[in-house]
């Protein structure tokens, strides 16, 4: 009782400065992690309907020859889908870490919190009443997709007399993303788009072109960067709104700092990848278990994690059934579905 009667007593300063944290091991996972992300992206690039030797992928990759097939398969097709399959998986990793830090929701992640669903809804409103639209006016119907989803979210879960708690907030979350699913359904039905939006629903990076990468990159240096930018004051807010208010943090401008940044890598990543589910809520977990509950370490390795994940989960998608592809989504739910399942029973006692 009085270990604990102490731990009440501290100030909001002490509460950090007694956070656990291991930067050595998230040193270690960051140097490993980027060998074992190289390696895996050219395991990636390998890999296919005509198998291409490592040697051979890393003469393609720096030593490009045009008048050679395989070269030309490696630079117009494997390469650019790898980097992308490395790109999103950031992406949906560093959002979840984001959500999961600013709402203290272990639960919390674009899958689940309707995020992907509305930025898949709006693809398919998009492909059903502006035919033609490029691929960046794509991107922007998604980020405006991904507000809308989120904004639901909050709003049903909002609703509840007894407040937001993270089962709540998941359920908020599952009828959001089946009521807007449903909607985008009827919406390709109708207007005989189902083909075009069958791919946004798998989930895959199969299609991926340079173009695709081209538009990718700059949402990773401003996203990421601003994430690692934020990551001290997501901590700060991790303990709770009072402590953050405590030690003079404004609570409400990070948490709109860091949604924008949720809308962006979210959206960005379901424009070109399609609604992958549960990264974003499995690497956050698995991050904090490894290098503790400091943010400035925990999203550069999410980051690196979710990247490593996606590029393994889409090599895993073509081995399952050679030639055919099996969509990456379903290779994510595999892992991601019983992990879901352990957090809700583990926190159901908040409902």
């Amino acid at each position: 009782m009085e270990t604990k009667d102490r731990k009440s007593e501290l100030s909001p300063s002490e509460e950090v400065k007694n956070l656990k944290t291991r930067p050595v091991f998230a040193v270690s996972i960051l140097i490993i992690g980027a060998i074992a992300l190289v390696f895996g992206i050219a395991v990636s690039i390998s890999f296919g309907a005509a198998s291409i030797d490592l040697k051979t992928v890393w003469t393609g990759v720096f030593q490009f020859n045009p008048d050679l097939t395989e070269h030309q398969i490696i630079q117009e097709l494997r390469l650019p889908r790898a980097i992308a399959a490395g790109l999103v998986g950031a992406f949906l990793a560093v959002s979840g870490a984001i959500m999961q830090g600013m709402t203290r929701n272990p639960l919390a992640s674009p899958s689940i919190m309707g995020v992907t669903a509305g930025s898949a809804f709006m693809i398919a409103i998009a492909f059903a009443f502006f035919p033609g639209t490029s691929y960046l006016g794509l991107m922007i119907w998604s980020f405006i997709g991904a507000g809308l989803g989120a904004g639901l979210v909050f709003t049903i879960g909002s609703l509840s007399r007894s407040g937001l708690t993270p089962v709540k907030l998941a359920l908020a979350g599952a009828a959001v993303t089946a009521l807007l699913s449903s909607i985008s359904s009827m919406i390709a039905i109708h207007f005989h788009v189902a083909q075009d939006i069958s791919f946004w629903y798998a989930g895959g990076v199969a299609g991926v072109r340079w173009f695709s990468v081209q538009l990718l990159i700059p949402v990773a240096i401003v996203g990421i960067t601003l994430a690692i930018i934020l990551s001290r004051s997501i901590t700060v807010l991790s303990l709770g709104e009072d402590v953050a208010k405590g030690l003079g943090q404004r609570t409400r401008l990070v948490k709109v700092l860091g949604t924008i940044v949720v809308l962006l890598l979210t959206g960005a990543a379901v424009s070109v990848a399609g609604t992958i589910g549960f990264i974003g809520l499995v690497i956050p977990h698995i991050t904090r278990f490894l290098v503790g509950v400091d943010y400035r370490w925990i999203i550069p390795c999410s980051a690196l994690l979710g990247a490593l994940l996606l590029v393994l989960a889409d090599l895993g998608a073509r081995m399952v059934n050679p030639p055919f592809e099996t969509p990456v989504g379903a290779i994510t739910a595999l892992i991601g579905v019983p992990f879901f399942l352990y957090l809700a029973r583990r926190d159901g006692r908040g409902m």
